[in-house]
C-alpha cells in the first residue's frame, strides 16, 4: 500500500488518512465498529428486563409469589449481558488487528520515506526526535483505532439507545436524566473545544522537545561526569522538562479542573435530578391511582441514571483519543515531509574514479549565507587531495556533496565524469567509502558490523579486511573473536578500536573513492599508529578526499585545497603553499607553535620529525 501525497492527505479527515494506512485491513475496522455498536445496544437490553422485573414485583406486592415471570426476565438479562460482552470482545479483536496493521504500515512507510531522504537530513534531525515522531505517533494511532474509535461508535449507539429508553417509559424522568448528560457534554466541550483545542498539539510539541533534549543529555553524560556537573548544568534538558511540566500542569489545573469537577458531579449524581420530578408527579399519580407505575418508572430511571456517567466517560476518553490521533498524524506528516533525494529515470554510468567540482555553490536550508560559493577543483583518479581550512570553511560540506548527502544549489559535482544527480544512488554509494570521526557500530557481531558494507562477503573476506585494518589485537582479547556481540554483556570497544573496525568495513567495501573525515582525530597514540597503517591499505590505489584538522596528516598529500568561508583560497602541495606565505602558511605556523606548546620538552623532537617528513616529500 503506497501512501498518498501530502496535499491529498490534508484534504482528508484524520480518520480517512488512518484508514488509508490500514490497507486491506480497513474492512476489519468497519466490522469492529458495527459489532461495537451492536454490543452497546445489547447492553441496554438488561435494563429493560430490570424494568419488567420491578413492574411485576410492584404489581403483585405484597404477594411476590405471583411474580412468576421475573426468573425468565433475569435469565434474559444475563443472556443479553453475556452476549454483549462476547460481541464487544469480537469487535475489539477486529479493531486491534486493523490497528496493529495500521501502526505497522505507518512505521514501514515512514522508514521507507526516510530511506529516500538525503543523508544530510539526519545530521540536522536528531534520531531521538525522529523516533519519537514516528514510533510514538504510530503507537498513539494504534490506541485510537484499537479502542477509542470502537468506543466512539459504541457510545453513539449507546446514547441513541439511552435516548429511546429515556423517553419510552416516562419522558419527564427521561428529560431529567438528559439534563445531567447535557451539562456533562458542555463541560467536556469546554475542556477540549474552542481555544483549548490546540493545547494538545502544544503538549505533544513540548514532549518532542523533551525527548530530543533527553537523548542529547544521555549522550553527553560522560562530559557531565568528567566536569563534576549535574543535570542542572545541561540547560536545554532542564528547560525542556520544565516546559513540558508547565504545559501538563496548565492543562490539568487551569483548563480541566473546574469542568471535570462539574462533569463528575452531575453525571455521578444524575439520580438527584429525578427527585424533584417525582415529587412533582407524586400528587397526580396518587390521585389517578397510578402510584405503582410512578414507582416502577422511578426505580428504572434510578438504576438507568447510573450508566450515564459510564457512557459519557467513554465519549470523553474517545474524544481525547481523537485529539491525540490528530496531533500524532501531524507528527507523522513531519516525518513524511522529509525531502526525498531525486532519482533520475535515466541514470548514466560512472566511468572512472575522478571527482570534479564545477562552480559549486550550496546553501543549507534557513542559512543566511552559502556554505560553498563557486567552488571548482578536480581530483584525478588515484590522487590524494586534502581539504583544509579554518573551522566552518566548508570542508565537510564539500565532501558531503560527493555522495549526495545534499544536492548542490548550483553548479554540479561529477564522479567518473557523471553528474552525481544523474547517477543511480546505489551505484554512487557503491563507488564511495567513508570513514568519519565518530564511527557508528551496530549492536551486532563484529563479523556483521564489518559485513554491513558488503552483505555478500564471505567470512574469509571479512577476516582479511580485519587483518588489513590492524584489528588482530582486538579479536585476540575477545572470547568469541569475530563472533563477539558488541554492546552486550560488557563488550565495548574504545574509540580507536571502533575506528579500526570501521576501517575494516571500508576496506571490505573496496570502493574506488575514499572520503576521510579526520579519521584519527580521537584516537590515542597507540591506536593512531595502527589506524595510519590501516589507512595506508584502504587508500592504496584509490582516489582519496581527506578532511584534515591536524596539518601533519596532509603533508604528504598530492594536493592540498584550502577552503575559507566557502571558497577555494589556495591549492597546491604542502611545500608550495608554505612557500607562498598565504593562509595555509599561517595555519602551518600556528599549528607548529601549538605543537611546541602542547608537548613541552619533547617539542623540538616532534617538530624535527614533522620537518623531516616534509623534507622527504
Amino acid at each position: 500500500m503506497k501512501n498518498k501525497p501530502q496535499e491529498t492527505q490534508k484534504k482528508q479527515s484524520d480518520l480517512a488518512v488512518l484508514l488509508g494506512y490500514a490497507g486491506d485491513r480497513r474492512k476489519l475496522t468497519f466490522t469492529g465498529l458495527a459489532l461495537s455498536a451492536l454490543a452497546m445496544v445489547l447492553g441496554m437490553a438488561p435494563y429493560i428486563c430490570i424494568y419488567l422485573v420491578v413492574r411485576d414485583l410492584i404489581n403483585v406486592f405484597p404477594d411476590f409469589s405471583g411474580a412468576v415471570s421475573i426468573t425468565k426476565y433475569a435469565y434474559l438479562a444475563f443472556l443479553f449481558a453475556v452476549l454483549g460482552i462476547v460481541v464487544y470482545f469480537a469487535a475489539l479483536m477486529c479493531t486491534h488487528l486493523a490497528a496493529f496493521r495500521t501502526a505497522s504500515n505507518i512505521r514501514k512507510e515512514g522508514m521507507a520515506h526516510l530511506m529516500k531522504a538525503p543523508l544530510g537530513f539526519f545530521d540536522q534531525n536528531a534520531s531521538g526526535l525522529l523516533r519519537n515522531r514516528l514510533d510514538g505517533a504510530a503507537s498513539e494511532t494504534e490506541t485510537l483505532l484499537a479502542h477509542n474509535l470502537a468506543d466512539i461508535v459504541g457510545s453513539i449507539a449507546m446514547l441513541l439507545s439511552m435516548l429511546v429508553l429515556m423517553f419510552f417509559f416516562d419522558w419527564r424522568m427521561g428529560g431529567a436524566c438528559l439534563l445531567a448528560a447535557v451539562i456533562s457534554i458542555l463541560a467536556m466541550m469546554s475542556m477540549m473545544g474552542g481555544k483549548n483545542a490546540g493545547l494538545m498539539a502544544e503538549y505533544q510539541a513540548a514532549q518532542d522537545v523533551m525527548s530530543k533534549a533527553g537523548t542529547e543529555y544521555v549522550r553527553g553524560i560522560p562530559v557531565v561526569k568528567v566536569f563534576q556537573q549535574t543535570v542542572d548544568s545541561f540547560r536545554a534538558f532542564q528547560t525542556a522538562i520544565e516546559n513540558y511540566s508547565d504545559k501538563a500542569e496548565h492543562y490539568q489545573a487551569d483548563v480541566c479542573r473546574v469542568p471535570q469537577a462539574l462533569n463528575l458531579t452531575f453525571t455521578e449524581g444524575a439520580f438527584v435530578f429525578l427527585i424533584p420530578v417525582v415529587l412533582f408527579l407524586l400528587p397526580g399519580a396518587m390521585a389517578s391511582g397510578n402510584l405503582a407505575l410512578l414507582v416502577t418508572n422511578f426505580a428504572f430511571y434510578a438504576v438507568f441514571s447510573a450508566i450515564i456517567s459510564t457512557a459519557l466517560a467513554r465519549v470523553m476518553f474517545a474524544a481525547s483519543g481523537m485529539m491525540l490521533a490528530h496531533t500524532a498524524l501531524g507528527r507523522i506528516d513531519q516525518v513524511m515531509a522529509a525531502p526525498n533525494l531525486p532519482v533520475t529515470d535515466h541514470p548514466v554510468s560512472i566511468r572512472g574514479s575522478g571527482v570534479t567540482f564545477r562552480d559549486v555553490s550550496f546553501t543549507y536550508e534557513g542559512a543566511p549565507s552559502p556554505a560553498l560559493s563557486h567552488v571548482s577543483f578536480r581530483v584525478e583518479p588515484g590522487e590524494t587531495v586534502a581539504l583544509v581550512g579554518p573551522s566552518g570553511g566548508g570542508k565537510t560540506t564539500a565532501a558531503s556533496l560527493i555522495p549526495r548527502f545534499w544536492d548542490v544549489t548550483s553548479g554540479c559535482v561529477e564522479v567518473g565524469g557523471a553528474d552525481v544527480r544523474k547517477v543511480d544512488p546505489h551505484d554512487l554509494m557503491d563507488r564511495v567509502a567513508f570513514v568519519f570521526q565518530n564511527s557508528h557500530l551496530f549492536k551486532d557481531t563484529i563479523l556483521e558490523n564489518v559485513r554491513a558494507s558488503r552483505p555478500g562477503a564471505t567470512r574469509d573476506e571479512v577476516m582479511k579486511a580485519l587483518e588489513a585494518a590492524q584489528c588482530g589485537d582486538i579479536l585476540e582479547k575477545l572470547p568469541k573473536g569475530v563472533d563477539t556481540l558488541l554492546g552486550s554483556e560488557g563488550t565495548y570497544l574504545s574509540g580507536g578500536e571502533q575506528q579500526r573496525i570501521a576501517l575494516a568495513r571500508a576496506i571490505l567495501k573496496d570502493a574506488p573513492i575514499v572520503v576521510l573525515d579526520e579519521a584519527t582525530a580521537f584516537a590515542d597514540p597507540e591506536n593512531e599508529v595502527l589506524i595510519q597503517k590501516a589507512l595506508g591499505t584502504l587508500t592504496k590505489g584509490k582516489t582519496v578526499i581527506m578532511i584534515a584538522h591536524r596539518l601533519s596528516t596532509v603533508v604528504s598529500a598530492d594536493r592540498i585545497i584550502v577552503l575559507d568561508r566557502g571558497q577555494v583560497r589556495e591549492s597546491g602541495t604542502h611545500r608550495e603553499l608554505v612557500s607562498r606565505g598565504g593562509l595555509y602558511a599561517r595555519m602551518w605556523q600556528e599549528y607548529t607553535q601549538a605543537l611546541q606548546w602542547k608537548i613541552g620538552a619533547d617539542a623540538p623532537k616532534a617538530v624535527a620529525e614533522t620537518k623531516a617528513k616534509e623534507a622527504g616529500k
